[in-house]
């Protein structure tokens, strides 16, 4: 059966993956962004969608200036809980689907170095993690709600950690990347091709909850740095700093690998190392 799938976000790194891959689907997709519907606007949100009337919504809109989000507490819960509360209520009503887009910043500094599990405890250091988890328990509500938990996203469009890194390797003779953060770079394509999956009912029907998808294996910003610095080819020379020696306003996690055996275990999906997933983006580039 073809669907009619909404991706609210659309003009973002993941939503702009979705408009790439949707012409090799048989699924409707109906893309919307700040620049045709404010979400935040409960009234013609509602309409909107039921207009539309979609059998899956992927919410990929949400308030990512991390550090912005310190001093924007109320824009950041405006975008980042109450639209999942909105969505959520949707979904009650009409039985829609909802995929709802989270992130690795849920989770604080627990004094381990094991991968995050979908039922490890949360606790946010910053505002940005704390709306986003307000907006996961949102979403939870909805007996269609799925979280996906995500982390480090990168894509070809938008800027993000890889863009800006190959400019200043061309721009600089040295740069300065903390190595004592570690998580996992995640391609946005891969992303948006797992949800794909995950929604499909192929192989394993729909089922509501949290998930974590990130690429394979683990990296620091500095190794993430390095490996952009050997697909392009820089010269730049990497140099490793602590996080104390590039502060910033919002606190990160120091370790916030998502473990993905949820996800593997119930959509059997098949996830590309981060490296390989990195090369292929700049084979895309070419």
């Amino acid at each position: 059966m073809n669907r009619k799938i909404v991706i609210t976000g659309a003009n973002g790194q993941l939503g702009s993956e979705f408009r790439a891959i949707a012409g090799t689907y048989a699924d409707s997709f109906v893309f919307t962004d700040i620049d045709t519907l404010d979400l935040t606007d409960k009234k013609a949100a509602r309409a909107f969608l039921e207009k539309e009337a979609p059998d899956l919504v992927v919410n990929c809109a949400a308030y990512t200036a991390v550090d912005k989000a310190e001093d924007n507490r109320e824009m950041a819960r405006a975008l980042n809980v109450r639209i999942p509360r909105m969505l959520a209520e949707y979904g009650n009503n009409s039985g829609c689907r909802i995929v709802h887009i989270s992130t690795d910043y849920v989770f604080g500094d627990n004094g381990t170095c094991l991968p995050r599990k979908t039922m490890d405890e949360a606790k946010p250091l910053s505002v940005y993690g704390e709306t986003k988890l307000e907006g996961e328990q949102e979403i939870l509500k909805c007996e269609t709600g799925m979280v996906i938990r995500t982390s480090w996203l990168y894509s070809i469009y938008g800027p993000n950690f890889v863009r800006s890194m190959t400019r200043l390797m061309q721009e600089r003779d040295e740069l300065r990347v903390v190595y004592d953060q570690v998580g996992t770079p995640t391609h946005a394509a891969d992303l948006a091709g797992a949800i794909m999956k995950v929604t499909s009912d192929t192989g394993h029907p729909f089922e509501p909850g949290i998930y974590h998808y990130t690429n394979e294996g683990i990296a620091s910003w500095y190794d993430f740095a390095c490996e952009i610095r050997e697909l392009t080819g820089a010269s730049c020379r990497i140099v490793p700093i602590e996080t104390r020696e590039y502060p910033l306003p919002a606190k990160r996690p120091a370790f916030a690998v998502l473990s993905k055996e949820k996800i593997i275990k119930v959509y059997g999906l098949e996830i590309p190392h981060w490296r390989d997933s990195l090369k292929h983006y700049f084979e895309l580039l070419k």
